[in-house]
């Protein structure tokens, strides 16, 4: 078999993290793959085009710890990063794909990838009347994250109140669009007034804050809810979270997504009012979108409607080029980003 040898530009892991994670935590090399698959194997090779930025990336940063489930699938130093991406597939030796499909999962982060399609973890893309790019997010894993922690671990109903923290960015604009959907009253937390003003004017939120020029987030939401929270979708946690549940009706749902403000801190902050979901009969659930990724297809079939008719927009943050990957991942722990953050690998199909 004759064999193609191309350089394969890549951001690897320097070592484990503790504190915040800086530009210089991880680095670019390059090395060499060959654009050919082994005869018989069931892997494929891929290009890959776009990479997606997400939170929980930074939980895979820290020193393995059997006594933290966080930690389980903790990135290899002096490896390449993963995570998911939009790709196209160069060589196949697996029967699902040929050269030329376009699929988004998980890749490494690097230029191509050797990957071991593994269903529902990696989904040929059949629908491309829509921007790629919106596979790293509103029709990846950001949006099945929405789509599930919304609709089945919230339950909503019409007229219900809702608050979103981290509204703006790739998960919780498009959680704010879908309580709309449903009728509900909607409300959301951003970093900045240009965040602010997007979701009110772009997502269609009812009311939206700065939490940052809140010094009393208990009275910011009072404000924002006078009677009370029915659900609270829950990103940064810490001091934000305490607030919201003094402000939570009884049986309020809490859709426990992620916890941004906390991710970087070696001692994580306390939660004071946590007794209260005892009297207000509230039900906090942490979640896994991994757990819902076999509802893809219904997911799709739900969105791409919306998606198509313009009443459901997304906004992306593009960074170009792998080299601008390590900044684009850091700039999400200090709300940088506005909307969903990918990277651009390559633009070119070919």
């Amino acid at each position: 078999m004759e064999s193609m040898v191309m350089s394969n530009k890549q951001v690897i892991f320097r070592d484990y993290v503790t504190g915040f994670l800086s530009e210089s935590d991880l680095l670019i090399n390059s090395t060499t793959v060959n654009l050919k698959v082994p005869a018989g194997s069931m892997t494929a090779l891929v290009k890959n085009l776009y990479l997606s930025c997400d939170p929980y990336m930074r939980n895979r940063m820290r020193k393995p710890d059997p006594s933290s489930p966080a930690t389980a699938l903790s990135f290899i130093p002096g490896k390449p990063i993963s995570g998911f991406g939009v790709s196209k597939v160069m060589d196949s030796g697996h029967p699902d794909y040929k050269e030329g499909d376009l699929l988004w999962g998980a890749v490494g982060w690097e230029e191509y990838s050797v990957i071991t399609p593994i269903p529902n973890l990696h989904f040929k893309i059949h629908h491309t009347d829509v921007p790629l790019s919106n596979y790293t997010g509103l029709l990846g894993m950001p949006g099945m994250t929405a789509y599930a922690g919304f609709y089945e671990i919230c339950s909503p109903t019409k007229g219900e109140t809702v608050f979103v923290s981290a509204a703006s960015g790739a998960v919780g604009q498009l959680v704010g669009q879908f309580a709309k959907l449903m009728g509900c009253y909607v409300v959301g937390s951003a970093g900045s007034k240009e965040k602010v003003d997007l979701l009110k004017n772009k997502f269609g939120f009812d009311d939206a804050f700065n939490y940052k020029e809140e010094s009393d987030l208990n009275a910011a939401l009072k404000k924002c809810f006078p009677v009370g929270i029915d659900i609270y979708f829950e990103n940064v946690g810490g001091p934000m979270l305490d607030a919201v549940i003094l402000n939570m009706r009884p049986h309020g749902r809490i859709a426990a997504c992620g916890m941004i403000s906390q991710y970087n801190l070696q001692v994580p902050e306390a939660v004071y009012n946590l007794w209260l979901i005892t009297y207000k009969r509230i039900r906090i659930q942490g979640f896994n979108t991994i757990d819902y990724l076999h509802k893809y297809s219904e997911f799709l079939e739900f969105v791409l409607p919306y998606l198509r008719e313009g009443k459901i927009t997304y906004v992306e943050d593009v960074a170009d080029g792998l080299e601008s990957a390590p900044a684009a991942l850091v700039g999400l722990f200090h709300g940088k980003n506005v909307g969903k953050q990918l990277v651009v690998v390559s633009r070119d199909l070919d």
